[in-house]
């Protein structure tokens, strides 16, 4: 469906995350009509107005006039929230930065974060509001599931698999056609060789389960 980028969009969060996607959408001409939190925030760096709570009925009336982005980096969090909203909002928009290679037979969900020098390479798939941030780069035919979120500079091989809600640390290195479960914790720097069941939490290299002592 095509998006109407005239139209301003609203940010759901207003902290560091939500810092990233106002200047990815700004970085591509896109206005941001304000932002969305519990209350009103004391630090504004964007100077942007304060919308309301988006759990309130006064302020989902006001978000149907604009479009939105979820602009949580905590992956279960950022579930709730959309879902929330999209049972009674369209879909949010994307927040693609100009910086991004996405490639033309990428498959791209709604609600998606592809931020600076982030590589998307041909027919990877992007779920519902994941998270590829700065500088990673996800390889040919990676299927990332709904609400990951890949950290800064982690690099998926070609034919990677990322279950929902998993969150790949920062410099992270995953091999060619590793599968990674759902609700998994891929440690920063962590080099991962072999398939991952879900709800793990994995570090080091090669990477290994940290369990409870």
């Amino acid at each position: 469906m095509r998006e109407h980028n005239h139209i301003p969009v609203a940010i759901i969060g207003y902290s560091g995350h939500a810092y990233v996607a106002i200047d990815i959408l700004q970085s591509t001409g896109i206005a941001v009509a304000g932002y969305c939190e519990l209350q009103k925030k004391d630090f504004d760096p964007f100077s942007i107005p304060y919308l309301g709570c988006d759990e309130e009925d006064d302020t989902i009336r006001k978000l149907r006039d604009l479009r939105y982005f979820v602009a949580i980096g905590e992956n279960q969090v950022r579930r709730s929230v959309m879902e929330r909203l999209m049972n009674k909002l369209p879909p949010p928009v994307n927040a693609i930065h100009r910086a991004a290679i996405v490639a033309d037979s990428a498959i791209i969900g709604s609600g998606v974060m592809i931020a600076a020098a982030a590589v998307i390479n041909p027919l990877a798939v992007i779920g519902l509001g994941v998270v590829c941030n700065t500088s990673c780069s996800i390889d040919h035919e990676c299927r990332i599931a709904d609400f990951a979120h890949i950290a800064p500079g982690a690099v998926l091989s070609g034919n990677v698999t990322v279950g929902e809600n998993t969150f790949v640390g920062a410099g992270a290195v995953v091999k060619q056609g590793v599968r990674i479960g759902k609700n998994v914790v891929v440690g920063a720097g962590s080099v991962i060789i072999r398939d991952i069941p879900d709800g793990q939490t994995i570090i080091g290299n090669p990477g290994y389960e940290l369990k409870n002592i």
